[in-house]
């Protein structure tokens, strides 16, 4: 059976990409966005910081897990031209940009590159935190070129 869709404010932007749903263990990444704040995860015992959220560290397997701010900057670290929609809800968006962006704290995330023509979006492209936002106030993270 699939799961209810939450109630939707009617202020709120009407959904026009897959808005992630939001798990127990990323449940503080989604609430910062809420302020457009870019947050990550960071291990309390080994002392480095991962990407995607869980509960256990990646590195060590420690579950003494801390959310620290992050800067927002980073550089792409492979990127790719989508020339269709991977979901029909994408469909006047193309082409678009689809990257793994590597933040300056070390982790890389995979995202979309916005604000940029497609051919400009290549790797070793200086880019910082931008936010879409989502129906339910929270923010999608994207990046844009640095300015």
């Amino acid at each position: 059976m699939p799961e209810p869709t939450p109630a939707r404010d009617a202020d709120a932007p009407a959904r026009t990409r897959f808005e992630p749903p939001m798990s127990p263990a990323g449940e503080p990444f989604w609430e910062a966005t809420r302020e457009q704040r870019l947050v990550l995860p960071w291990c309390l015992d080994c002392g480095q910081p991962h990407w995607f959220p869980r509960d256990a560290c990646p590195h060590c397997l420690s579950g003494a897990i801390e959310w620290r701010p992050a800067s927002g900057r980073g550089v792409v670290y492979a990127v790719s031209i989508m020339p269709k929609p991977a979901m029909p809800m994408l469909a006047d968006r193309v082409p678009y940009v689809v990257a793994l962006v590597e933040l300056d704290e070390g982790v890389r995330v995979m995202t979309n590159v916005v604000d940029i023509e497609p051919e400009h979006a290549v790797v070793d492209l200086e880019v910082a935190a931008a936010w879409e936002p989502l129906s339910d106030g929270r923010h999608l993270l994207v990046f844009a070129p640095r300015r």
